[in-house]
This record gives C-alpha cells, sequence and structure tokens, in this order.
C-alpha cells in the first residue's frame, strides 16, 4: 500500500506530517528544507528587530473570555504594557489572546508568533505584528529570543514543552537567567512536587528549583520580573537600522 501523498513520476512525495517519520530524504530536498527554515528564521529576525524588550506569556489556546486563567492573562497584558515592556505571546486564541488583549487596551505593544497548524489557528484580534512559521522549533526561538522575562499560565503539551525548554535553557546557562514565573497554584502544585522528587532523587540540583517563581499573584510576579530587570538591565531605545533594512 501507498504511504498518503502525492506520486510526480511515479516517485511519492510525503505529506508534511509524514516528513520527520520516513527516513533520510535526497539531498536536493534537504537543501530545500534547510534553506525554508533559514528564511523563517531570517523572516523572524526582520519583522521583530525593533520590538523589544519583550516579556513572553505562554498558556493554553482553549480557555474562554470568562474563565479565571484568561481575565488573569488579560491582567498580565495589562501590566506588562504599563511597565513598558512588548507582550509578546503565540498569537492564538486563549491565554495568548487574553495577554495580546491586555496590552492592546491598554496602549501597549501586543505580538504574535503564529504557527501553522493541519487545524488552522487564527491570528487573534489584538495582535499589533505577527510572524507565523511553519515549523515550532522555529517559532520558540523567536519566543524566547527578544524576551527578558516568562510567564507560564496553565496549559497542555506545548505550554509544558515552551516551559521545560526554557528552563533548561536557563538551566544549563545556554541563555542569561531570565525570571520564569509558574501562575496557578493549584494547577502547577503536582508539577512542582514532581520537580521537587527529581530534585531529591538527584536528577535536577537543588538550587534549580529557585529558578522558578510559582505565584498566585499577578503583583508578585510583575514585581519579581521588574526588580530583576531593573537591577540587572538598562533599557536604552535601539536608534541604527540593522543590515536587512528593517522597519521599525
Amino acid at each position: 500500500m501507498e504511504a498518503p501523498g502525492k506520486t510526480v513520476s511515479n516517485v511519492i512525495i510525503p505529506s508534511k506530517e509524514q516528513v520527520y517519520l520516513d527516513g533520510p530524504k535526497s539531498r536536493s530536498y534537504e537543501l530545500g528544507f534547510a534553506w525554508r527554515v533559514f528564511w523563517q528564521f531570517i523572516k523572524g529576525f526582520r519583522n521583530l528587530h525593533f520590538i523589544g524588550p519583550c516579556i513572553t506569556v505562554f498558556g493554553s489556546a482553549r480557555y474562554k473570555e470568562d474563565h479565571i486563567y484568561y481575565i488573569k492573562a488579560r491582567e498580565f497584558g495589562k501590566r506588562i504594557a504599563e511597565s513598558g515592556f512588548t507582550t509578546m505571546t503565540g498569537g492564538g486564541p486563549g491565554i495568548m489572546e487574553a495577554a495580546n488583549r491586555g496590552a492592546f487596551e491598554n496602549n501597549g505593544k501586543s505580538i504574535g508568533c503564529n504557527i501553522q497548524l493541519p487545524f488552522e489557528q487564527k491570528i487573534n484580534p489584538y495582535v499589533q505584528k505577527a510572524v507565523t512559521f511553519e515549523h515550532f522549533f522555529v517559532r520558540k526561538v523567536l519566543l524566547v529570543k527578544y524576551s527578558y522575562a516568562f510567564i507560564i499560565m496553565p496549559g497542555g503539551f506545548g505550554t509544558m514543552d515552551e516551559f521545560f525548554e526554557i528552563l533548561t535553557l536557563i538551566q544549563t546557562k545556554s541563555v542569561t537567567n531570565f525570571p520564569i514565573v509558574l501562575y496557578g497554584k493549584e494547577y502547577y502544585k503536582p508539577l512542582m512536587e514532581n520537580i521537587e522528587w527529581m530534585s531529591e532523587q538527584g536528577t535536577i540540583s537543588k538550587e534549580d528549583m529557585s529558578l522558578v517563581l510559582l505565584t498566585d499573584s499577578v503583583d508578585e510576579a510583575i514585581s519579581h520580573i521588574t526588580n530583576y530587570i531593573n537591577t540587572n538591565y538598562k533599557i536604552k531605545p535601539l536608534k541604527r537600522f540593522w543590515w536587512l533594512l528593517e522597519k521599525r
């Protein structure tokens, strides 16, 4: 039986979902793939070069606007705007929409790094500048690259992936020790207990537990972030144009 995909001159071209499971491809295919990934990075750099500094908010796409976590994410967007930072999200619905909305409604900058999905994820209406990526790994680089702090709201597999990737980058000192806030004590209690158990088992260091602030307070979260940034950084406007002639 033939695998799903298009047949051209007796050669089966795999659908996008199969690419990573199909094994080695031709050199021309791999070169084309590398070029597409490179171009996605360049597109992201050009569009986001002048947006910063940012605080990235992660969380589930499934919460509706009457849910407490949506309401709190909207408050985070507002507070980020009041702090003078740009709010960055994955650009979709739910928590992402709420944070973008809070920034947008309070005259702040609102940015979305969207992803192409089989079930199309539309960019929420509160994003002022959006970039859509084909691959999650490219998108995650851009969500981290321009941010000085990360707020992790309740979410599912995607949110956990983003949380642990950032935590790993900071734990291994691959990036600066930027603040990570986990919002939602009840939601994240089992996860934090498991991380504590990992520490007891020696698979992570005791000091790694200090990399994350778990809180139910928007005030505490914003204070934690701003205190760190004010202590370690001095924000200056970026006046020069970069070599790819980006526009502000």
